[in-house]
């Protein structure tokens, strides 16, 4: 089939929608590739602290009930049994403990009864995990922006005073808790509670390293998690490397082979297996590959015909001027000169034809779809006709189907001029007198429309050459030149730039004569 100047060809599977369930598949691999971590990694640090906060706040309360059933235990008892019971609950708990008198003074210190329960950890010793550790500490607590504690540092002097929450406990009357920090962030809870009713106080120190360790330890689960998810990451990136990267570069060489235009059948890839958006793009250009060379085809030859066209009359023109000066004969004279306007007259209709079928597309691409109803706008183009007598006394019947909606999505002076042309098509082929019917109906979401003569109709083998450029097969006796042969070739682009079709075939009745079909989208 020959292309019209300017029209839109669809190649296969041009018409694909994004629609269907591979609309969002990229959107998703790439939302759980870049957030998952992120997620992870953003709800391990506030669990970190959370985790920590309540292991302290347990860890309070726990401190102030030991150090309360401590003072209940020595109330009342002897100077010996005190310092046994402070020996024996600070080795069993782990504390350390001091009893202050009534006046304040330090009467017995379970550490310097005993060998120490515990020890603070000497951070010059420790190794790189445990200065690490101390590390990914303090950037937490930066992180979660956590309070700030004291360091615990003994003090000099050994009266109660020196102790803040033994003061407020001997002033109030009431167990007081306290947090500080050991230098390698380890947490020392201590206790103050009065023994009996005589003003004495207890003291207790915890060096709380379990609540480091088992921070540390869910940070370690933590970091293996995110590692985990990060590994899946990096995996997850290659997989979307391999199959979002690795066909857009096939795309880009192979547009960038057809832009350099040194290769005339570049294969674009059509991916016919990705049914997401990637394929989409590659069907889309490999369509957009094929129109262009089937725009480019079209120039060519359309440049080739146009040249070939307008060389016959103007050879003819040239004969008849460079007869004219030595015809002294007035008849022949007269002959030429008719001759010469003739030419002048047909080379006048072919550049506006010409330029009526390359300006189809550009036409189409700049207007604004409207709503056309088909019925309505060949009623006015028959009264049009038949009023500037342009139907040379054939009939003109227009068969619309009563009540049915019959308008289609298009530019209306385009499509006018789609009508124009098939029933100039239909006058040139009818007899003197006889009638060009014209049946609009609707289709499976489609307006048809049919055109028919009582011409000598069109063969079956030259039913497609009757839309080729300059194709030109009229009746006997009809003047040479009165037609470009563009007419049904501008048809038929114009229709495939609406998405329709234009053919041509045996009338429905079997009647002698031509119908030409005209199929468009229905609109919605």
């Amino acid at each position: 089939m020959a292309d019209a100047p300017g029209a839109v060809r669809r190649a296969a599977g041009s018409g694909e929608q994004l629609s269907g369930g591979g609309r969002f598949a990229l959107t998703a691999r790439i939302l759980a590739v870049n957030i998952l971590p992120l997620l992870f990694l953003g709800g391990g640090l506030f669990y970190l602290d959370s985790y920590r906060t309540q292991l302290v706040n347990e860890r309070f309360k726990l401190a102030r009930i030991e150090a309360q059933i401590t003072a209940e235990a020595l109330a009342g008892a002897s100077r010996a049994r005190q310092e046994a019971l402070l020996v024996q609950i600070g080795k069993e708990q782990r504390m350390r403990l001091r009893l202050f008198d009534t006046r304040g003074r330090l009467t017995a210190d379970s550490f310097a009864l005993a060998e120490p329960a515990f020890r603070f950890n000497d951070i010059t010793d420790d190794d790189w995990e445990q200065r690490f550790a101390r590390w990914l500490d303090r950037t937490v607590d930066t992180i979660v922006a956590a309070e700030p504690v004291k360091d615990y540092r003994e003090p000099e002097s050994e009266d109660a005073d020196a102790w803040p929450e033994l003061a407020r406990a001997r002033e109030l009357g009431l167990s007081q808790v306290r947090l500080y920090d050991w230098v390698d962030g380890t947490p020392v809870i201590t206790a103050a509670v009065p023994v009996g009713l005589q003003g004495a106080t207890l003291l207790t120190v915890r060096n709380a390293v379990d609540i480091t360790e088992s921070v540390r330890a869910a940070r370690s689960t933590l970091g293996v998690a995110v590692l985990l998810v990060m590994a899946a990451s990096a995996l997850l990136s290659l997989f979307l490397a391999r199959t979002i990267v690795t066909p857009l570069r096939l795309l880009a060489r192979a547009a960038v082979r057809v832009k350099q235009g040194r290769e005339r059948e570049v294969e674009v890839p059509r991916l016919p297996q990705r049914r997401d958006e990637i394929g989409l793009l590659a069907r889309a250009v490999s369509d957009m590959t094929t129109a262009l060379r089937g725009r480019i085809d079209a120039v060519d030859s359309f440049a080739a015909d146009v040249a070939h066209e307008i060389k016959n009359p103007l050879a003819s023109l040239r004969s008849a001027i460079d007869t004219l000066p030595r015809v002294e004969d007035p008849a022949l004279r007269a002959q030429l000169i008719a001759i010469a306007t003739h030419d002048l007259r047909r080379i006048d209709r072919l550049v506006t034809e010409i330029s009526a079928a390359s300006r189809v597309d550009a036409e189409i691409s700049r207007a604004k779809l409207e709503t056309v109803d088909m019925a309505e706008l060949f009623a006015n183009l028959i009264r049009s006709r038949e009023d500037r007598g342009l139907n040379a006394g054939r009939r003109l019947v227009l068969d619309a189907a009563p009540g049915a909606r019959l308008k289609v999505m298009g530019v209306p002076t385009q499509l006018e001029r789609v009508a124009e042309n098939l029933i100039d098509n239909a006058v040139s082929f009818s007899p003197p007198e006889g009638t060009v019917t014209i049946a609009i109906r609707t289709g499976s979401r489609q307006v048809v429309t049919e055109v028919t003569d009582e011409g000598p109709g069109i063969a079956a083998d030259a039913r497609e050459a009757v839309f080729r450029r300059f194709h030109s097969d009229r009746p006997e006796g009809e003047s040479f030149g009165n037609h470009s042969g563009l007419g049904l070739a501008i048809g038929r682009a114009i229709a495939e730039a609406h998405d329709g079709a234009l053919v041509a075939d045996a009338r429905p009745d079997g009647a002698p004569g031509a119908c030409l079909r005209l199929t468009l989208p229905a609109a919605p």
